[in-house]
């Protein structure tokens, strides 16, 4: 596998910043941000190390050649189903722009969300996601361009409570979406940690869409029984959860990465930061990015 970073969590550096670390560290890739430029909806977005709006594909291509670094893919995690339709116009807009540069770039590859109206049933969600999606998965598939959607509910937060922002979180949501759009350039962000929060087997569905899954995140969980024991599954998940570094959480990783070897799956494996005792300032976030590969290393070749 091709080992790398999601930028997110270097949002004070520069795309130059970022390759550099990436390459003075033995990194294979970078997911590149390329949120619109602007103030940050939530934590971890708002942060772009590649501007779509103004796109240098030449200077892109040459730095990350000559720093030896892969963009495994250009990233932009918006709601675009928002009940909001101007919004969600928006975010579509943004996200046709990232598969444009992904095709000029030739990583074609956008990871992203679903989104979700939280107001809605998840059958409602379904109608609208066709709606919203097929126009752009064809799009993309006419660019030669994947999209890989990560599987987290993004329901952390009160505004965000309940039903999340994300429709594509489960093996059964999986079947319907691709039932519904089965274009083969649609497919997975796979990420184990967020099936383990809601006490799901975040290994079986490797085998089950193991075609559909285009990248993958390595990020661990920390579930705390005595808080979940005290609030229950229904309180905002943050309340009994904590999103840590690989192999300090409930993951298990050897287990993880056997299951991907088994399906042959030798891809981009990029690490996602959110464990906030790394937060303090940038040489945390740099020495966790760090660890996590240490850590991974027992793992990958």
């Amino acid at each position: 596998m091709k080992l790398g970073f999601n930028s997110a969590i270097l949002d004070g550096c520069t795309f130059e910043e970022v390759i550099d670390f990436a390459a003075e560290n033995g990194f294979t890739c970078v997911e590149l941000c390329a949120w619109p430029r602007g103030k940050a909806v939530r934590k971890y977005a708002g942060v772009t190390h590649i501007d779509v709006d103004n796109l240098d594909v030449d200077y892109i291509t040459n730095y990350t050649e000559a720093k030896g670094i892969k963009i495994s893919a250009i990233a932009y995690y918006p709601n675009a189903l928002d009940e909001d339709k101007e919004r969600s116009e928006y975010y579509v807009a943004h996200i046709k722009k990232c598969i444009e540069a992904a095709k000029k770039l030739d990583v074609n590859l956008v990871n992203t969300f679903i989104g979700r109206n939280q107001k809605k049933t998840v059958e409602e969600n379904l109608v609208i996601m066709e709606e919203v999606w097929k126009p752009i998965i064809d799009f993309a598939e006419e660019l030669g361009v994947k999209i890989a959607i990560e599987n987290c509910p993004m329901l952390f937060t009160n505004d965000e409570w309940p039903g999340g922002q994300n429709l594509m979180t489960t093996p059964a949501i999986f079947r319907r979406v691709f039932e519904i759009i089965p274009n083969k350039n649609f497919g997975l962000n796979y990420d184990p940690s967020h099936f383990v929060w809601q006490q799901m087997d975040y290994l079986k569905p490797i085998y089950e869409f193991k075609d559909r899954i285009f990248h993958i995140h390595f990020k661990d969980i920390k579930v705390y029984k005595d808080k979940l024991n005290d609030v229950g599954v229904m309180a905002t998940p943050l309340e009994y959860i904590s999103p840590k570094l690989p192999g300090l959480g409930d993951v298990n990783w050897g287990k993880y990465v056997s299951a991907l070897t088994d399906i042959r799956y030798f891809g981009y494996a990029v690490i996602e930061v959110e464990d906030k005792a790394f937060e303090d300032s940038l040489k945390s976030k740099k020495d966790s990015i760090i660890i996590s590969k240490n850590y991974l290393g027992q793992y990958l070749v």
